[in-house]
């Protein structure tokens, strides 16, 4: 009776173990992924030179108008 309780506790604890085990590992895996994002996914994009300069050069020509 007393190795079956002694087996039951090995058993119970390798089971804690293992759950545990694996909210850890979820946990470094969330960590992970949220390190690999890039750092300009928030930024807001500027203007390219293109948009830019056709902005300039209607600037200008509604000074001539």
């Amino acid at each position: 009776m007393e190795t079956f309780i002694g087996f039951a506790a090995v058993v119970m604890t390798t089971i804690i173990a293992l759950f545990g085990a694996l909210v850890l590992q979820a946990l470094l895996l969330r960590a992970a992924v949220a390190l690999m994002q890039p750092a300009t996914a928030v930024r807001r994009v500027p203007a390219s030179s293109t948009v830019r300069s056709r902005q300039l050069v209607t600037h200008a020509y509604a000074k001539t108008r």
